[in-house]
């Protein structure tokens, strides 16, 4: 394909106030204002076949690319020698942002180029843009050639997994510093590891008297935290976990968030599963032990679907509870919104805290804080904070009901919930509540 370039159409346009002036001037020789535009014409023509060159773009992508993250997406170009620059763009695509509207240009030397097309992918899924466009233009710049290149590969978009590698590891260190990993409270859910002397700052709860009398020195029994507990992460998929927060929807930073949490229950020994659920459950993976198991969860999860249905409670904590034969610990990620979905949640957590111990997970509301902390300009301002004031209040009244039942809540900023929820497993874990 070629079209005439920004710099053909101007010189075309340049020329118009020269071509009335001859027509005015001259009135019976009005043809020879036709000249500059017919001039121009050539020009483009000439410049259109001087530039006629093979060129070719190649896009390569990468395996997978982790949602709400920017992925650069390399680019090679190969021309004749003869052209020193190129421009690319790619097709949209409904999963992806692109950035500059997909386009980039390209230098190049001695006909090879490359440059890197940055992208964000924006929800779960298969992505898969359709065309990258390449064009150069002629030694004059007033011609454009185009060249459109279908594109069979695709893009598997999968939950984010950072935070488990940049922060994982850590978290788990911080947890061994903090004597998580060897430790030495008593209480439910420990077991009796040894008998040891008595040091300073052990328990005194811990001294067995009658070794103690036996040795004439203070010995303490040495406990342990019980492994092999039960870690179910529930995820609520409905509506209003697919509102967007930070560009990136809500189930998303759960998924982010429990993959997290379940890494580090995983390396503490503890088995893992997670359920999905909207109107009826969706996905439920069964108890996996061990860090291996950890890939398999991550491809289980990714394969969760945004759904536009409503959360029934009753029907996905009722169905989780009748298959748990012991008691775990249940990780519920849902968004409070309204106070009739809120009291089936209130009523279905009731009958779970019964057995099982509840934790649950929400994200802060941003926008609405920044609605009500924003100073007011018009009426229309006055009514939106008072509304969004509402709004938190009811979500707060939600929350105490729910912690007065004996559940656990985690509330925090989506870039900082999966530290804070593995935070709280790990203080859940020392108290032996687990």
């Amino acid at each position: 394909m070629i079209y005439p370039t920004r710099a053909a159409a101007l010189a075309a346009a340049a020329g118009a106030p020269l071509a009335l002036v001859v027509a005015v001037a001259l009135p019976a020789r009005w043809y020879v204002a036709l000249a500059w535009p017919a001039a121009v014409l050539l020009l483009v023509i000439a410049d259109a076949w001087l530039g006629a060159h093979r060129a070719s773009a190649a896009l390569t992508l990468p395996d997978s690319a982790p949602v709400g993250a920017e992925v650069a997406l390399a680019v090679a170009v190969t021309a004749d020698p003869r052209v020193r620059g190129a421009e690319v763009a790619l097709a949209a695509d409904p999963l992806l942002t692109l950035a500059d509207d997909g386009r980039c240009a390209v230098a190049l030397v001695d006909g090879h180029g490359s440059a890197t097309i940055t992208v964000t992918p924006r929800r779960r899924g298969t992505a898969r843009p359709a065309t990258l466009w390449l064009r150069w233009h002629g030694p004059l710049g007033l011609a454009w050639h185009q060249r459109a290149r279908p594109l069979a590969a695709a893009l598997p978009i999968l939950p984010d997994i950072r935070p488990v590698r940049q922060r994982g590891a850590e978290l788990l260190r911080r947890l061994a510093f903090d004597g998580m990993l060897a430790q030495q409270d008593r209480g439910d859910g420990s077991e009796f590891e040894a008998l040891v002397e008595f040091q300073p700052g052990m328990d005194r709860r811990a001294i067995d008297w009658k070794q103690s009398a036996r040795h004439t020195r203070l010995h303490a029994k040495d406990y342990r935290p019980e492994r092999n507990s039960q870690i179910v992460f529930a995820l609520d998929t409905a509506r209003q976990m697919s509102e967007p927060v930070a560009r990136v929807p809500r189930i998303d930073r759960a998924v982010t968030a429990a993959l997290l949490a379940a890494w580090v229950a995983l390396k503490l020994g503890d088995r893992v599963a997670i359920e999905a659920f909207d109107e009826r459950p969706r996905l439920s993976t069964g108890f996996v032990g061990g860090a291996r198991a950890f890939a398999t969860l991550q491809h289980r999860v990714a394969a969760l679907d945004y759904s536009l249905a409503e959360s029934n409670y009753t029907f996905a904590l009722s169905d989780l509870a009748g298959r748990l034969t012991r008691r775990s610990t249940v990780v519920l990620f849902t968004e409070v919104t309204d106070l009739v979905a809120a009291e089936a949640l209130v009523r279905a957590a009731a009958r779970l805290v019964q057995r099982h111990l509840l934790l649950l997970v929400v994200l802060r509301d941003a926008e609405l804080e920044a609605i009500i902390a924003r100073a007011p300009e018009r009426p229309a301002d006055i009514t939106r904070a008072v509304t969004a004031a509402a709004l938190l209040r009811d979500r707060l009244l939600v929350l105490t009901r729910l912690r007065h039942l004996g559940a656990h809540v985690v509330e925090a900023a989506h870039d900082q919930v999966g530290e804070r929820l593995v935070a709280t497993y790990a203080e859940l874990k020392r108290r032996h509540l687990l």
